[in-house]
């Protein structure tokens, strides 16, 4: 929609043709947009909704401002009109015709009534608002122009705001909505459900949110549209998307959370076996430690035994109420509970492997013990020196005091140690340093 020339002078006839045709093509591109305006979806929508909040308010006020519009539009028509029929009297126009012409295209000829502008609240040709006192106002062509693009603008931004959020959201919604149904069916037959499982919880939040979400969208637009920042054009923004966003957000957490428990059901029967067969090592290897235990404590004197613990009754309980679970397929408990008991179960090995191990330290030393005398002996023959009485007395001496029970381990590794100055000695080599480790020699073993 253009604008026409500020007032002027008397106008010749030139002036007077170039402001007709600049006028005509003025009014039929008015003309189009109104009409454009008239026909939009958005206006239509608008009409027939039951509107509520800040859309109820601007639509009021629109409403108002689109028939003020065609009040305008008709008043500048029939300017026009009269100003043709003028300038069509005469091929060549009189001074009179002139000046009636300029007052017609540059004065202040059109005359609406006021309490048509009072309901848009549309200002006065000098400024201000009109009011309910105003009887009537004047306006020029151009400031009459200058008004129709001001309240075209406003009317056009709030029916393409209105309409892109209801073009956008409430689909979207009703997408969401159908995706919600299906995983709430889902849910239910896994087990989770509002009450008994925080996703369930979840869920009915959604659809209560979602509910309300698009009847508030439907009677309200306008409160979900985020106007563009610096933008003057009509419809600049675009619909605020930020609950429907987060609530997709949580829709998809409670998938990821529906999809585990999914999971579960699926293998429950192989990972309770697992943790069967976990679980049952654990007690097989604390068995074993138990039995070590005794064999150390008849086997091995002065030494300190540490104490074994029982079976994990705690675990297999667990483990019964797992398998309790998954009988009367309550999955969305079963899952944590599985995850748990996975996790202790390899704990619980661990510690029984590490029991096991602390028990049979003292037979693992006099093993090592045994190996290593009987190493050095292999050594002392290969050199011919197996009959020497010294090595001979020490070697016996070592030997009784190893494979005796209980052995005394400490005074079992001084023998070894003796026997194995001696024959560093006879082999003319500086016998290994007590408490710090055998030489490379004895690293690799006698005779390497």
């Amino acid at each position: 929609m253009a604008d026409t020339d500020p007032a002027g002078p008397v106008m010749d006839r030139d002036e007077v043709d170039r402001a007709l045709a600049r006028l005509g093509q003025e009014h039929e591109a008015i003309e189009t947009s109104l009409l454009a305006l008239q026909d939009h979806a958005g206006r239509r929508l608008l009409e027939g909704a039951r509107l509520t909040g800040v859309t109820a308010e601007r639509w009021t006020s629109t409403e108002a401002a689109i028939t003020l519009l065609w009040t305008y539009f008709d008043a500048y028509t029939d300017v026009l009109r009269r100003a043709r029929e003028i300038r069509a009297r005469r091929r060549w126009s009189s001074r009179e015709d002139l000046v009636e012409l300029t007052e017609l295209l540059r004065g202040e000829p059109v005359t609406v009534a006021g309490s048509a502008a009072a309901t848009a609240g549309a200002p006065t040709p000098h400024g201000g608002q009109a009011g309910p006192g105003v009887l009537s106002e004047r306006w020029s062509l151009s400031a009459l122009v200058d008004r129709m693009n001001e309240l075209y603008a406003s009317s056009l931004d709030m029916v393409v705001a209105a309409d892109a959020v209801w073009s956008a959201l409430p689909a979207r919604i009703d997408l969401l909505s159908a995706e919600l149904r299906r995983t709430s069916r889902l849910a239910h037959s896994v087990g989770v459900r509002p009450g008994e499982h925080p996703a369930g919880d979840d869920l009915e939040r959604i659809t209560r949110t979602l509910k309300k979400l698009r009847e508030q969208v439907v009677s309200d637009p306008l409160a979900y549209w985020k106007p563009a920042e610096g933008s003057s054009a009509p419809g600049g923004g675009k619909p605020d998307t930020t609950v429907y966003d987060r609530e997709a957000r949580a829709l998809e957490d409670v998938r990821r959370e529906i999809d585990a428990v999914l999971a579960v059901r699926q293998d429950a029967e192989k990972r309770i076996v697992r943790l069967r067969d976990v679980l049952s090592r654990a007690d097989r290897t604390l068995a074993e430690a138990r039995t070590a235990r005794g064999e150390v404590l008849a086997k091995i004197a002065a030494t300190e035994v540490p104490v074994v613990s029982g079976p994990p009754t705690a675990l297999q309980e667990q483990l019964s109420t797992a398998a309790e679970y998954r009988r009367h397929a309550q999955w969305h408990r079963l899952s944590p509970l599985l995850e748990s008991l996975e996790q202790k179960a390899e704990d619980e090995l661990l510690r029984a492997r590490e029991s096991l191990t602390a028990v049979t330290a003292p037979l693992a030393v006099r093993a090592e013990l045994r190996g290593r005398l009987d190493a050095y002996r292999a050594k002392v023959s290969r050199h011919g020196l197996a009959e020497d009485p010294l090595l001979v007395e020490r070697y016996e001496k070592a030997r009784r005091m190893l494979w005796s029970a209980p052995c005394d381990l400490r005074a079992a590794e001084q023998a070894v140690l003796r026997y194995q100055q001696a024959v560093a000695e006879l082999l003319g080599a500086a016998p290994g340093v007590p408490g710090q480790g055998a030489g490379p020699d004895e690293r690799r073993g006698p005779g390497t």
